[in-house]
C-alpha cells in the first residue's frame, strides 16, 4: 500500500507549529473568521513593489487568506517588531502584475506552487496598507 502525503501537509502540520513557537520568523497574525482568536501563520517577507507591500498566497485559497479576507486587517511580525495593516485584496491586472513580480523574486522556491496551481487568478494577493493609529478615546473608554 502506497501512502500519499498531500503537498503542503508537512509544512502545515510539522514546520508551521515549530516556527510559531520560535517567534523569530516572519509571521502574519490575523483573527480567525470563526473562532475570533488571534492566529499566527509563519510566512515569508511581504513583497515590496512600487512603494507598496503585498502578501501573496502561493498555495492558493488557504485558511489565512479566508481569515484575512474576513477580518480586513492583520499584523505582520518581522525583525523583532510588528506592523498593523489593513488588507485590501488586489484583483485583475494589478493582481497578475504582483503575482508575476512575486514569481520573479522567489523563483524556484515557489515554482512547485505554480505547477500545482498555474493560474494567477488562483493566488490571492493583499495590499498591506498602514492601519490608522488607535485613538486614545478608545483606550480610555476601556479602562474606565
Amino acid at each position: 500500500m502506497t501512502s500519499y502525503i498531500r503537498p503542503g501537509a508537512l509544512l502545515t502540520h510539522v514546520a508551521n507549529p515549530i516556527l510559531r513557537r520560535l517567534d523569530r520568523f516572519p509571521a502574519l497574525i490575523v483573527r480567525g473568521r470563526r473562532s475570533g482568536a488571534a492566529l499566527t501563520v509563519p510566512m515569508g517577507e511581504p513583497l515590496d513593489l512600487c512603494g507598496q507591500r503585498y502578501l501573496v498566497s502561493g498555495r492558493g485559497e488557504t485558511h489565512w487568506v479566508r481569515n484575512l479576507r474576513a477580518a480586513g486587517r492583520g499584523t505582520f511580525r518581522a525583525h523583532g517588531g510588528t506592523t498593523a495593516f489593513t488588507a485590501t485584496e488586489v484583483v485583475g491586472a494589478d493582481r497578475d502584475a504582483v503575482v508575476a513580480a512575486y514569481r520573479r523574486k522567489l523563483g524556484r522556491r515557489v515554482d512547485p506552487y505554480f505547477t500545482q496551481i498555474p493560474e494567477a487568478v488562483d493566488h490571492p494577493v493583499f495590499r498591506m496598507d498602514p492601519a490608522p493609529p488607535e485613538t486614545t478615546v478608545g483606550r480610555e473608554a476601556r479602562t474606565r
